[in-house]
């Protein structure tokens, strides 16, 4: 178990553009991500001794930037690795494995510059044998099956999973740099194009380029940075199964249950310590899996917390303050995106930012409900 506030990310940046970046490959979104959050922190490679990624290997990110590590960390399961990569360099840093961490992420989602080709499985593969023929491959065509058995298991109506897209837009449109700032209706959103029912294109998240880079360092020595240190407050992990048939239960995530109840616990935090909370929202699904399966929801009502602008801007639980994978961005491995906006918002820097937030929870999904990280920060010493 990670010790309260004994590690602290102490660098953050995200590449410098973000959206379609035809002219740079996914190792160089990586270095670009990188080399912003060492210039964050004041650092250089030969100060970095410990480096973590997905997408690409650890191996190839540090022969790269010309890092000597002495512990890399390759896990990869899909969008939260990043999450599971601060809780692993967390435990590396303070079992003295190493000094200071350097998480990358890059991807060129929709360029497709140095990229490798979409997953979905060999035909050897459990997903190859036993899913893809029957006709579901890809995100949009394996998220159906839960989110249509939640929704008329709760008889929730369609108009309230479009809603979030329309919270999410409103985040979104106090952002910068996010992909889409202009509001739009539940209207808007059941107008737009099928993709794959009950998703809509609205529903769905963005497909670009990007990147981002964490560097986490002991707490001890945060002080002697430029920015304000964030520090790991409690931190989990799960998995459930690659293959979307054999959810223990369609209804909820048992991945996202134990991962965030791990956090919580580590953390010592209740519900109502909560300031500010990321969930990884690659389609309007998410977020009310992850409201109900970290206990900010009971079974069934999340979408009407949404509904009921709890989590909008003005709300009393603040989520996805970035506009998230919806309209902020989405490279396709988001996890990297979430976690920059918590670091973000524990700075007090954010575009939105969320007056005197102390601590943001941020909680990722991995495949289709396959595994789930989660990471709660705060910005208060101990």
């Amino acid at each position: 178990m990670v010790q309260h506030r004994s590690v602290a990310v102490v660098g953050a940046a995200e590449t410098t553009g973000l959206g379609i970046i035809p002219g740079m490959s996914q190792i160089m979104l990586h270095a670009d991500a990188a080399l912003n959050a060492m210039a964050d922190c004041g650092l250089k490679p030969s100060d970095i001794d410990g480096v973590a990624t997905a997408g690409e290997s650890p191996v190839a990110i540090a022969h790269y930037l010309g890092i000597t590590p002495t512990w890399t960390d390759g896990t990869s399961v899909g969008g939260c690795s990043f999450m599971l990569h601060v809780r692993h360099a967390a435990a590396a840093i303070e079992s003295g494995l190493c000094k200071t961490v350097l998480i990358t992420h890059g991807e060129s989602g929709k360029s497709r510059v140095g990229a490798g080709g979409w997953g979905g499985g060999s035909p050897a593969s459990l997903q190859g044998q036993f899913e893809t023929p029957y006709g579901i491959a890809g995100p949009p065509s394996i998220f159906t099956i839960p989110v249509l058995r939640y929704l008329k298991t709760y008889g929730i109506p369609i108009e309230k999973l479009a809603n979030v897209a329309v919270v999410q837009r409103e985040w979104a449109a106090k952002n910068p740099r996010a992909t889409m700032k202009d509001p739009i209706t539940v209207a808007d959103v059941l107008a737009s194009r099928m993709i794959a029912y009950p998703f809509r294109l609205l529903m769905c998240c963005l497909v670009t380029d990007g990147g981002g880079a964490l560097i986490l360092t002991g707490a001890e020595r945060a002080k002697d940075f430029p920015r304000k240190p964030v520090y790991i407050l409690g931190t989990g992990e799960s998995s459930e199964t690659p293959l979307i048939s054999q959810m223990d239960d369609f209804n909820a995530s048992r991945a996202f249950r134990v991962s965030g109840a791990k956090a919580f616990a580590e953390a010592g935090i209740a519900h109502a310590d909560v300031d500010h909370l990321m969930i990884y929202d690659a389609f309007a699904h998410l977020p009310l899996y992850g409201l109900e399966a970290l206990g900010f929801c009971k079974p069934g009502e999340a979408a009407d917390y949404i509904w009921e602008r709890n989590t909008a801007p003005g709300g009393n639980l603040p989520l996805n303050t970035n506009g998230g994978g919806l309209s902020y961005m989405h490279s396709g491995m988001y996890g990297m995106y979430a976690l920059q906006e918590s670091v973000r918002q524990m700075r007090g820097i954010a575009p939105a930012q969320v007056p005197g937030a102390k601590i943001s929870v941020c909680h990722g999904v991995g495949g289709m409900f396959a595994a789930s990280g989660t990471v709660i920060f705060t910005n208060e010493p101990a």
